[in-house]
């Protein structure tokens, strides 16, 4: 799953992808903003993003794009 962070005063936006499903994503995101606390997610390669909650602009969670390059047959 997908998971992109906009961050206040930051011109980029954070994009990870986390094996995590959406309605666990959701709860952690919600729990860590409503207590002002550290958003702390880990992503399919196992490494841990930490965010001020406080500082989170937006969040977005999507099903992730899987590109294929070449041909199919």
């Amino acid at each position: 799953m997908e998971v992109k962070i906009g961050v206040q005063h930051a011109a980029r936006e954070i994009v990870l992808e986390s094996d995590v499903d959406r309605d666990t994503l959701e709860k952690q995101i919600a729990d860590a903003v409503a207590s002002g606390g550290i958003l702390s997610l880990s992503d399919s390669k196992g490494r841990r993003t930490l965010v001020a909650a406080d500082k989170i602009a937006y969040v977005e969670i999507g099903g992730g794009v899987a590109g294929q390059v070449g041909f199919r047959s």
